[in-house]
C-alpha cells in the first residue's frame, strides 16, 4: 500500500495544562500549594534513614556500586580550570572542561550512592575517616557549589556578549550543565539530608543558595529562554532543564507558594515540547537524544505524578504510547541502532533502562518492557553515569531489579522487532527480513529535510544491516566543538552529504528545511517494503528537476534470496559526473561490478552494472574517539561514478540500480 503524510492530529491530543487544569488553577486558596505540601515524603525514593529500603537492594547491585565508589576514593578529584573553560573561545575545544565537569558530577553521584547504601553517619566532631563516603560526598557537593559556573562555555551567551572568555557568577546562564548540577544537588539533599545535617551542618543551606541563584531565580525571572520553545522550536533542552527545575522546586524549595509557582511554570514549559512531538513517536534528533529529550519528559511526568498523586498525573495522554516505542523501533541488535542525526551507531551503555521498563509496564506494552530488559541484562541494574536521580529511582524499583535477574521469557529473540515500522512525521522506515529477530537483512531509510534538529545533510540516506550488524552505515556524531552548533557546523566531514549514502549530482546537499524530500510515500507488503522520495530539492536550487530514489527491502521467496535494491533516476542530464556514495564499515574487497563488505563474521555483497559506472574506494581512519568507539580504526567510502550514457538512460526512465544481499561466503 502507498502511504503519505497523515492528517494533522487533534490539538487535544497533548496538553499537560488542559489535562491538569483543575489542579493548576490559580484560585485562592491555591489548591496546588496544598497538594504539594510534603511532596518529598510521597516520592518512591526515601531518605537515607529508611534503612529497610536501602538494605533491600540486592547484593550484586550494592557491591558493584560500592566497588566503583571505593575505586573513586583512591583517585584525585578533577580540577575545573579557567583555562579549560576558555578553550571554547580560544581553539573551539569544549571537552577539556566539560569532561572534567562530568567526572566531578559522576564522583559526587557515586559517593552519594555509597553513603546511602551503607547508611554511614558520624557526628560533626568525629575524626576524618569516621564516615568516608559521607565525607567524600560532602566534599564533592561542596566542590560543585564553589565552581564559578555550572554552565558549559559554548552555551554562555552572556560571556559572548561581554566579549570575555570567563563566566560571571553574578550573571548565571541556565543551560544543560546548570540543570545537571541542580538535579544532582536536589537529589543528594533529599536522600542524604538527615546525615548531612549531622555530619556537615550548613552544607544543605549552601546547596539551596547556589541552586536558587543559578537555576531557580533565573528560571523565574527570564521567561523567554530560547530552550522553552516559545517560537515553536522546542527541543531536548526543554524537558532536560524543566525536569531539573522540577526536582529542585520539589526538593529544595521551602516557600510553598513559590514551589507551586515553579511547578506551574514547568508544566507550561513542558507543553511547548509536547506541542512539537510527532504523534508517531519519532524523534528527529536520533535515538541517543531520545533519552535526553523524550526520556527526560517521561521522568518529569513520573515525578509530577509521584509528588501530586492522581491530580498531577498526566501520563495517560495518547502520545506517550508511540513515544515510548521509538528506541526499540530503531534497534538493530545488541547496542547497534539506526542513528539518524547526532547519535552514535552504538548507543552509549549508561542509559536508565528501568525508565523504559516501568513505562512498558504502565502502558501494558510488552515490547517496550522486553527491549529494556534485553538491553540492560548482563549489566548493572542502575547506571550512575546516567545521573543521581535516575540511579536512585532504579535502586528503588524492586520489580525492575527482579525482572533483570530473572530468566528471559521464552519466545522470539527480539519480539519488539516488527516486520516494518514507518514513522510518517519524521519519514523514517525500518524494515526487516524476518520479524521478531535481527537475523537476516535490515533496511533503514529516511527522507526528511535538512533543517531537522541535530541535522546531518542526509536526505534520502539509508542503512543496511546483516544479522543486526550495520555494514552500510551512518557515521554518526563526532566529538562536539564550539563550531558544532553554529554557521560552521557542516565543515565537520561526518555531517556532510558526501559522507552519507546519498547521491552527489555535481553538488552536495544544502542545509535548511527547504532542502527536503518531496513526494514521499512507502509501499509495505509481505513481500517487500519500499520508501520512495524525490530528492531534487535537497540540492542547490535549479540543479535538478527530479531525483527519484526508491529504497527497497525484498524478502526471500523460494526462488530469490532476500536483498536490498537502491534505484535512482533523475532529470535532466548533467554535465558533471553523478556520484553515488556508500559509507561502509568492515573489510572491503572491490572487483568488477561488485564490492564485498565483511565485519564480525557478516558479509554483504553489493553489485551494480559495471558498464554504467566505475567504482573507487577511499579509506578514512577516524581519529575522533566517539567515531572509533563505533567503527574502530577504519571506514570506507565506495563511490560509483555514473557514466554519461548511463545518466542519459536514467533521464529516459531506466533507473540506476545497486543490489545488496548476503555474500555466499557467509
Amino acid at each position: 500500500m502507498g502511504l503519505v503524510e497523515p492528517e494533522p492530529e487533534s490539538p487535544a491530543y497533548r496538553s499537560l495544562r488542559s489535562r491538569l487544569a483543575p489542579t493548576l488553577t490559580t484560585l485562592s486558596p491555591d489548591p496546588l500549594v496544598e497538594l504539594l505540601r510534603d511532596a518529598p515524603m510521597r516520592l518512591p525514593v526515601p531518605t537515607v534513614t529508611a534503612r529497610s529500603v536501602w538494605e533491600a537492594v540486592d547484593a550484586g547491585t550494592r557491591e558493584g556500586l560500592l566497588e566503583e565508589a571505593a575505586a573513586e576514593l583512591r583517585r584525585n578529584a578533577p580540577v575545573l580550570t579557567a583555562s579549560d573553560w576558555a578553550r571554547t573561545f580560544r581553539d573551539g575545544v569544549r571537552t577539556a572542561y566539560e569532561d572534567s565537569a562530568r567526572r566531578l558530577r559522576e564522583r559526587a553521584t557515586l559517593f552519594v550512592l555509597a553513603a546511602t547504601l551503607t547508611g554511614e553517619v558520624a557526628p560533626v566532631d568525629a575524626p576524618p575517616g569516621a564516615a568516608p563516603y559521607l565525607d567524600a560526598a560532602a566534599d564533592a557537593l561542596m566542590a560543585l557549589a564553589e565552581t564559578s559556573t555550572w554552565c558549559w562555555a559554548p552555551h554562555d551567551r552572556y560571556a559572548k556578549a561581554r566579549g570575555e572568555v570567563l563566566p560571571d557568577p553574578d550573571e548565571p546562564f541556565l543551560d544543560l550543565g546548570a540543570a545537571e548540577v541542580a538535579s544532582l544537588l536536589a537529589w543528594a539533599d533529599h536522600v542524604l539530608g538527615p546525615h548531612l545535617d549531622t555530619r556537615v551542618p550548613g552544607l544543605r543551606r549552601r546547596l539551596r543558595r547556589e541552586v536558587d541563584l543559578r537555576v531557580l531565580t533565573p528560571f523565574e525571572r527570564t521567561r523567554d529562554w530560547h530552550w522553552i520553545g516559545l517560537d515553536g522550536d522546542a527541543h531536548n533542552w526543554n524537558p532536560w532543564i524543566h525536569g531539573a527545575v522540577l526536582a529542585a522546586a520539589l526538593l529544595l524549595t521551602d516557600d510553598e507558594e513559590r514551589r507551586a509557582r515553579l511547578v506551574r511554570l514547568v508544566v507550561e514549559g513542558l507543553d511547548h515540547y509536547l506541542a512539537v512531538l510527532p504523534d508517531d513517536g519519532g524523534i528527529d534528533e536520533g535515538v541517543a537524544y531520545w533519552w535526553q529529550g523524550a526520556g527526560r519528559l517521561l521522568e518529569a511526568l513520573d515525578l509530577l505524578a509521584d509528588a501530586g498523586g492522581p491530580a498531577l498525573d498526566a501520563r495517560d495522554l495518547p502520545v506517550f504510547g508511540p513515544l515510548s516505542k521509538f528506541p526499540h523501533r530503531m534497534h538493530l541488535a545488541g547496542d547497534w541502532y539506526v542513528n539518524a542525526g547526532d547519535a552514535p551507531a552504538r548507543l552509549w551503555p549508561d542509559q536508565p533502562w528501568h525508565l523504559l521498563f516501568q513505562w512498558g509496564e504502565r502502558l501494558s506494552d510488552p515490547d517496550v518492557r522486553a527491549h529494556a530488559l534485553a538491553c540492560a541484562r548482563g549489566g548493572p541494574a542502575v547506571r550512575p553515569r546516567a545521573g543521581l536521580g535516575r540511579a536512585l529511582a532504579g535502586l528503588c524499583a524492586p520489580r525492575w531489579r527482579h525482572a533483570l535477574t530473572a530468566a528471559p521469557a521464552e519466545g522470539p529473540a527480539a519480539p519488539w522487532a516488527a516486520r516494518e515500522t514507518w514513522l510518517p512525521r519524521v519519514q523514517v522506515l525500518v524494515a526487516r527480513e524476518t520479524p521478531g529477530t535481527a537475523a537476516g537483512l535490515t533496511l533503514a531509510a529516511k527522507a526528511g529535510h535538512n533543517g531537522e534538529r541535530h541535522n546531518h545533510l542526509d536526505v534520502g540516506s539509508y542503512w543496511v544491516a546483516l544479522n543486526g550488524r550495520p555494514l552500510v552505515v551512518d557515521i554518526g556524531q563526532p566529538t562536539y566543538t564550539a563550531a558544532s552548533f553554529g554557521p560552521d557546523r557542516y565543515q565537520a566531514w561526518p555531517l556532510q552529504s558526501a559522507w552519507h549514502n546519498v547521491p552527489e549530482p555535481g553538488a552536495e546537499q544544502q542545509p535548511g528545511p527547504a532542502h527536503r524530500a518531496d513526494d514521499v510515500r512507502v509501499d509495505l507488503t509481505p513481500a517487500a517494503a519500499t520508501l520512495h522520495a524525490d530528492l531534487a530539492a535537497a540540492y542547490p536550487t535549479g540543479l535538478l528537476r527530479t531525483w527519484r530514489r526508491s529504497l527497497r527491502l525484498v524478502r526471500a521467496t523460494a526462488d530469490t534470496p532476500a536483498h536490498v535494491l537502491i534505484e535512482d533516476h533523475w532529470t535532466p542530464d548533467l554535465a558533471t559526473p553523478v556520484l553515488l556514495r556508500h559509507i561502509l564499515s568492515g573489510a572491503v574487497e572491490l572487483a568488477e561490478g561488485q564490492a564485498q563488505i565483511t565485519a564480525d563474521g557478516h558479509s554483504l555483497l553489493i553489485t551494480w552494472d559495471p558498464e554504467r559506472a566505475t567504482a573507487r574506494l577511499e579509506h578514512h581512519d577516524p581519529d575522533d574517539p566517539l567515531l572509533r568507539e563505533s567503527w574502530g580504526e577504519r571506514l570506507t567510502r565506495l563511490t560509483l561514478t555514473v557514466a554519461a550514457s548511463s545518466a542519459a538512460a536514467s533521464s529516459a526512465g531506466e533507473p540506476f540500480t545497486v543490489r545488496m544481499e548476503r555474500s555466499n561466503n557467509n
